[in-house]
């Protein structure tokens, strides 16, 4: 199988959001139908055979590659959101970011007990992110299978926040 570069795809947008930030934009890799496809199919691939229940994404970039693993892997999928964007009754969990506190939702309902959950985001940062979705499968005695991630920003460390959990990214910068 000939693979692509996924990472010669991905456009880099100095000083946003703010200055001194080199924003990894992956709209030019959604653009590309092959980079795309590439994309879901190797995630899905390495957690192929880990008997995948749920595939829960985070807002809003990581729903578009989560649904599109869901469906390859047969799993449902589960959307987490930032407080008060679900519906339904709630567990939360707040959380540290660089600048603040951010704090993020999944339906009470969303998981069943013993589940193997994978996760999936399109970026890896600080790790604070994944870390707190963790803790809400877990909240729901899920069990998390694996975290997977499209890029690694491993200049900031954030595979040590999870790393108990098995992660896998496909581009590290």
């Amino acid at each position: 199988m000939v693979t692509i570069n996924l990472k010669k795809i991905i456009r880099d947008v100095p000083d946003f959001p703010k200055k001194g930030i080199i924003f990894k934009d992956i709209t030019p890799l959604l653009r590309d139908a092959k980079a795309f496809r590439e994309t879901v199919d190797r995630i899905s691939k390495k957690f192929k055979n880990k008997k995948i229940d749920v595939v829960v994404s985070i807002e809003s970039r990581g729903f578009i590659f989560g649904s599109a693993i869901a469906y390859k892997l047969g799993a449902s999928f589960v959307p987490v959101r930032k407080k008060g964007k679900l519906p339904f009754l709630t567990h939360r969990v707040s959380y540290e970011l660089e600048y603040g506190i951010d704090t993020l939702e999944i339906h009470q309902d969303a998981i069943k007990e013993g589940e193997n959950v994978l996760i999936v985001d399109d970026l890896l940062a600080t790790g604070g992110t994944a870390k707190a979705v963790a803790q809400l499968v877990e909240k729901l005695k899920g069990k998390v299978a694996g975290i997977a991630f499209l890029i690694e920003l491993g200049f900031l460390n954030g595979k040590k926040k999870i790393e108990e959990y098995p992660v896998y990214t496909i581009i590290k910068y």
